[in-house]
């Protein structure tokens, strides 16, 4: 996939088992720069691409409980950019590694994860609506973040 933008580095940091690099909270400006309606329909974009993804599985298969989801993710990822804290008032402390452990996150499934993130930046990036380093910041999270969650080896 190729975007608008060479300065932006989407590249994957490499899994290795048992390694859990340091996270970073994306900059908040990246949330301020979009607002709370475009986080939302940032999610809506990545869960429509997961909704198609050989990762589908993963998620629920319903579109409306798939909607469901993508509002929790963005309650969740407003939160983590300084927003204000709808995932903890919905569900409790993110506690992301328990959410996620009934599922078996391959490191081959967060690539597919990490590739619909890409595919849904791409509207925020051509029309400009981040800066640049505000979207790397968000990327950088979201890459160090997916390692976090891998619980499956295959």
């Amino acid at each position: 996939m190729q975007f608008s933008s060479s300065s932006l580095d989407f590249s994957v940091m490499p899994y290795q088992e048992g390694v859990r690099p340091p996270v970073t909270k994306p900059d908040p400006g990246f949330l301020a720069d979009i607002g709370e309606e475009g986080m939302r329909e940032l999610f809506v974009r990545f869960y429509t691409c997961l909704h198609e993804s050989p990762i589908k599985e993963l998620f629920p298969q319903e579109w409306d409980e798939m909607l469901e989801a993508a509002d929790n993710s963005a309650d969740f990822f407003i939160q983590i950019c300084g927003g204000p804290d709808y995932f903890t008032q919905k569900k409790g402390a993110p506690q992301m590694g328990k959410r996620h452990a009934p599922f078996a996150i391959t490191p081959e499934s967060r690539l597919h994860w990490l590739d619909c993130f890409k595919e849904a930046l791409q509207l925020i990036i051509t029309e400009k609506q981040s800066s640049e380093a505000h979207i790397q910041s968000f990327w950088n999270y979201l890459n160090v973040f997916s390692i976090w969650m891998i619980n499956a080896r295959h």
